[in-house]
């Protein structure tokens, strides 16, 4: 049974849902037995991870248990190399209609954004992190959220955040033109970038 079950699990890169268990015909006693043994842990209501061999990545986590999330803001900017500090923990926008306890949970650290929903799938694009597709902001987006929350980032890594962006041979100016204009930072963009372009 053993070998049956982390099959499963090796097919969705170690973290599986209660209902893809059951749709597999396994069902809550052959769970509780499992995390009774420390073959699997819980990692949220619905959420189990096989823990006998080496832990799935952070990110592989964070896309199992948040698919409707978009990675944005510190993580991005790491992601794009326009901050060199590792984010303490990861951000993520999501709807702001979503529920606020879905982000209680112990590991890994998560910081929500929650977004309007007309706004939230602006400039969102699929990229490769770590081996895993990730949901992410692209460029100008991040840059134009930077300028946003100018007074809420540390002052260093909004720096260095807009250097690195003017000196990126894969910026877009007609996307960071067209979402500063949706955004309201337009004028921002043309004092902080502009003068560079």
């Amino acid at each position: 049974m053993k070998t049956e079950i982390k099959k499963i699990f090796d097919m969705h890169h170690g973290i599986v849902t209660a209902k893809e268990l059951k749709q597999a015909g396994y069902h809550y006693p052959a769970i509780k037995r499992l995390l009774r043994e420390g073959t699997i842990i819980r990692l949220k209501q619905g959420y189990y991870q096989w823990v006998e061999e080496k832990e799935p990545d952070e990110i592989n986590i964070i896309m199992r248990l948040f698919p409707d999330g978009i990675l944005c803001m510190d993580t991005a900017l790491f992601h794009y190399g326009y901050s060199d500090r590792t984010p303490a923990e990861w951000h993520i926008a999501v709807s702001k209609d979503s529920s606020k306890t879905r982000f209680k949970i112990d590991y890994p650290f998560i910081k929500p954004y929650f977004i309007e929903p007309a706004c939230l799938e602006i400039g969102a694009v699929s990229d490769d992190m770590n081996g895993v597709t990730v949901k992410i902001y692209d460029r100008e987006r991040v840059v134009c959220d930077c300028l946003r929350y100018v007074n809420k980032m540390d002052k260093e890594i909004f720096n260095k955040a807009i250097q690195s962006y003017v000196i990126d041979n894969k910026k877009n100016i007609r996307n960071l033109i067209k979402y500063s204009k949706r955004f309201n930072v337009y004028k921002k963009m043309q004092a902080w970038i502009g003068v560079w372009l």
